[in-house]
């Protein structure tokens, strides 16, 4: 039985690399492109005593998708 998918290769792999660094300093040297909010925002400060849960809209999408 052979398998249907090819072994990955190192040339395949040094491909895929080159295209992602590739792709990502197209996107850095574009003029005008603005970095979304989110991104660039300060994480909350962790509480003193320990927890730091907390139910954000991240989390609540999570709970979403794992509903049935």
């Amino acid at each position: 039985m052979q398998d249907s998918q090819p072994k990955p290769s190192r040339r395949g792999f040094f491909f895929g690399a080159a295209a992602t660094g590739a792709a990502a300093a197209a996107v850095i040297a574009l003029p005008g492109v603005q970095i979304p909010e989110a991104a660039t925002a300060k994480p909350k400060p962790a509480p003193e005593k320990g927890g730091g849960y907390s139910l954000s809209e991240h989390v609540k999408r999570y709970y979403q998708t794992t509903r049935i």
